[in-house]
Protein backbone atom coordinates (compact mmCIF):
# COMPACT_ATOMS: atom_id res chain seq x y z
CA UNK A 1 0.00 0.00 0.00
CA UNK A 2 2.91 2.81 1.04
CA UNK A 3 4.57 1.11 -1.90
CA UNK A 4 1.49 2.24 -4.40
CA UNK A 5 1.87 5.87 -3.04
CA UNK A 6 5.25 6.20 -3.58
CA UNK A 7 5.28 4.63 -7.25
CA UNK A 8 2.08 6.00 -8.29
CA UNK A 9 2.98 9.79 -8.90
CA UNK A 10 6.49 8.64 -10.59
CA UNK A 11 5.04 6.63 -12.92
CA UNK A 12 2.20 9.26 -13.63
CA UNK A 13 4.95 12.16 -14.22
CA UNK A 14 7.39 9.93 -16.16
CA UNK A 15 5.54 10.63 -19.79
CA UNK A 16 5.93 14.70 -18.95
CA UNK A 17 8.90 14.41 -17.91
CA UNK A 18 10.38 12.93 -20.59
CA UNK A 19 8.52 14.76 -23.03
CA UNK A 20 10.02 17.64 -21.62
CA UNK A 21 13.26 16.27 -21.84
CA UNK A 22 13.05 15.38 -25.43
CA UNK A 23 11.80 19.23 -26.02
CA UNK A 24 14.86 20.22 -24.43
CA UNK A 25 16.82 18.20 -26.70
CA UNK A 26 14.85 19.50 -30.00
CA UNK A 27 15.22 23.04 -28.72
CA UNK A 28 19.03 22.54 -28.43
CA UNK A 29 19.35 21.39 -32.28
CA UNK A 30 16.71 24.41 -33.42
CA UNK A 31 18.98 26.65 -31.11
CA UNK A 32 22.45 25.38 -33.50
CA UNK A 33 20.57 26.24 -36.58
CA UNK A 34 19.32 29.83 -35.57
CA UNK A 35 22.61 30.80 -33.71
CA UNK A 36 24.97 29.47 -37.33
CA UNK A 37 22.99 31.77 -39.39
CA UNK A 38 22.92 34.65 -36.44
CA UNK A 39 26.97 34.48 -36.33
CA UNK A 40 27.52 34.68 -40.44
CA UNK A 41 25.12 37.43 -40.53
CA UNK A 42 27.43 39.04 -37.87
CA UNK A 43 30.71 38.26 -39.86
CA UNK A 44 29.40 39.25 -42.85
CA UNK A 45 27.91 42.47 -41.33
CA UNK A 46 32.08 43.32 -40.03
CA UNK A 47 33.35 42.16 -43.20
CA UNK A 48 31.29 44.95 -45.04
CA UNK A 49 31.84 47.18 -42.50
CA UNK A 50 35.37 46.79 -42.43
CA UNK A 51 35.34 47.38 -46.47
CA UNK A 52 33.06 49.99 -46.56
CA UNK A 53 35.09 51.93 -44.13
CA UNK A 54 38.03 51.70 -46.65
CA UNK A 55 35.95 52.38 -49.83
CA UNK A 56 34.39 55.58 -48.35
CA UNK A 57 38.02 56.43 -47.43
CA UNK A 58 39.16 55.97 -51.32
CA UNK A 59 35.86 57.83 -52.22
CA UNK A 60 37.34 60.49 -50.02
CA UNK A 61 40.62 60.82 -51.60
CA UNK A 62 39.49 60.44 -54.95
CA UNK A 63 36.53 63.34 -54.33
CA UNK A 64 39.58 65.76 -53.04
CA UNK A 65 41.78 64.44 -56.15
CA UNK A 66 38.91 65.43 -58.42
CA UNK A 67 38.96 61.92 -59.94
CA UNK A 68 35.53 60.15 -60.65
CA UNK A 69 34.74 58.06 -57.75
CA UNK A 70 35.45 54.21 -58.47
CA UNK A 71 32.09 52.18 -58.45
CA UNK A 72 34.26 48.97 -58.30
CA UNK A 73 34.71 49.51 -54.72
CA UNK A 74 31.13 48.53 -54.28
CA UNK A 75 32.04 44.91 -55.78
CA UNK A 76 34.92 44.28 -52.93
CA UNK A 77 32.47 45.77 -49.64
CA UNK A 78 29.23 43.40 -51.11
CA UNK A 79 31.40 39.89 -51.53
CA UNK A 80 30.98 39.07 -47.60
CA UNK A 81 27.35 38.95 -47.50
CA UNK A 82 27.28 35.24 -49.65
CA UNK A 83 28.96 33.73 -46.51
CA UNK A 84 25.20 34.16 -44.74
CA UNK A 85 23.40 32.93 -48.06
CA UNK A 86 25.44 30.04 -47.31
CA UNK A 87 24.26 29.76 -43.37
CA UNK A 88 20.72 29.94 -44.69
CA UNK A 89 21.07 26.99 -47.17
CA UNK A 90 22.27 25.02 -44.09
CA UNK A 91 19.88 25.97 -41.54
CA UNK A 92 16.90 25.17 -44.40
CA UNK A 93 18.17 22.12 -44.57
CA UNK A 94 18.44 21.44 -40.95
CA UNK A 95 14.84 22.82 -40.65
CA UNK A 96 13.78 19.42 -42.72
CA UNK A 97 14.98 17.53 -39.34
CA UNK A 98 13.39 18.80 -36.75
CA UNK A 99 9.87 17.84 -38.30
CA UNK A 100 10.68 14.29 -37.08
CA UNK A 101 11.32 14.80 -33.57
CA UNK A 102 13.18 11.35 -33.15
CA UNK A 103 15.23 12.20 -35.20
CA UNK A 104 15.90 15.64 -33.80
CA UNK A 105 16.54 14.18 -30.59
CA UNK A 106 18.22 11.51 -31.13
CA UNK A 107 20.87 14.04 -33.55
CA UNK A 108 20.54 17.37 -31.42
CA UNK A 109 23.73 17.55 -30.29
CA UNK A 110 25.12 16.44 -34.12
CA UNK A 111 22.78 19.59 -35.32
CA UNK A 112 23.90 21.60 -32.17
CA UNK A 113 27.30 21.36 -33.45
CA UNK A 114 26.67 21.86 -37.46
CA UNK A 115 24.74 25.18 -36.91
CA UNK A 116 27.80 26.49 -34.48
CA UNK A 117 30.56 24.83 -37.43
CA UNK A 118 28.95 26.93 -39.82
CA UNK A 119 28.27 29.81 -37.67
CA UNK A 120 32.20 30.30 -37.28
CA UNK A 121 33.16 29.21 -40.38
CA UNK A 122 31.06 31.64 -42.44
CA UNK A 123 31.56 34.37 -39.51
CA UNK A 124 35.25 33.92 -39.76
CA UNK A 125 35.17 33.72 -43.65
CA UNK A 126 33.06 36.77 -44.22
CA UNK A 127 34.90 38.89 -41.51
CA UNK A 128 38.43 37.29 -43.27
CA UNK A 129 37.10 38.60 -46.51
CA UNK A 130 36.32 41.81 -45.23
CA UNK A 131 39.72 42.58 -44.14
CA UNK A 132 40.80 41.34 -47.69
CA UNK A 133 38.33 43.48 -49.56
CA UNK A 134 39.81 46.46 -47.10
CA UNK A 135 43.31 46.34 -48.45
CA UNK A 136 42.02 45.59 -52.41
CA UNK A 137 40.42 48.88 -51.75
CA UNK A 138 43.63 50.32 -50.69
CA UNK A 139 45.47 48.61 -53.32
CA UNK A 140 43.27 50.02 -56.39
CA UNK A 141 43.03 53.42 -55.22
CA UNK A 142 46.40 53.86 -54.55
CA UNK A 143 47.49 51.64 -57.99
CA UNK A 144 44.81 53.56 -59.85
CA UNK A 145 42.82 51.10 -60.65
CA UNK A 146 45.12 48.30 -61.38
CA UNK A 147 45.17 44.76 -60.22
CA UNK A 148 41.30 44.48 -59.54
CA UNK A 149 41.06 40.44 -60.74
CA UNK A 150 43.97 39.79 -59.09
CA UNK A 151 42.28 41.44 -55.41
CA UNK A 152 38.97 38.88 -56.33
CA UNK A 153 40.92 35.89 -57.07
CA UNK A 154 42.07 36.19 -53.19
CA UNK A 155 38.71 37.33 -51.92
CA UNK A 156 37.38 33.89 -54.30
CA UNK A 157 39.89 31.95 -52.39
CA UNK A 158 39.10 33.14 -49.30
CA UNK A 159 35.22 32.92 -50.08
CA UNK A 160 35.77 29.27 -51.07
CA UNK A 161 36.20 28.39 -47.00
CA UNK A 162 32.83 29.16 -46.84
CA UNK A 163 31.85 27.19 -49.24
CA UNK A 164 33.16 24.14 -47.93
CA UNK A 165 32.19 24.71 -45.10
CA UNK A 166 28.41 24.77 -46.50
CA UNK A 167 28.88 21.41 -48.75
CA UNK A 168 30.73 19.80 -46.19
CA UNK A 169 28.24 20.65 -43.39
CA UNK A 170 25.23 19.82 -45.26
CA UNK A 171 26.35 16.36 -45.86
CA UNK A 172 26.70 15.85 -41.70
CA UNK A 173 22.58 16.95 -41.49
CA UNK A 174 20.81 13.62 -40.52
CA UNK A 175 17.94 12.25 -43.06
CA UNK A 176 14.70 12.09 -42.28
Amino acid sequence: MIQDLVVSPIAYALPGLLAAADTIWRFLGEAGSVMGLGMASLGSAIGIGIAGQAAAGAWAKEARAGRNLSFTYIILVGMPISQTLYAMIVMVNMRSVFENLEVAVADSGLLMGVGLAIGLAEMLSAWMQGLVGAAGIRALSDGEGKGLAFIIIAMGIVETVGIFAMVFLLGMIPTV
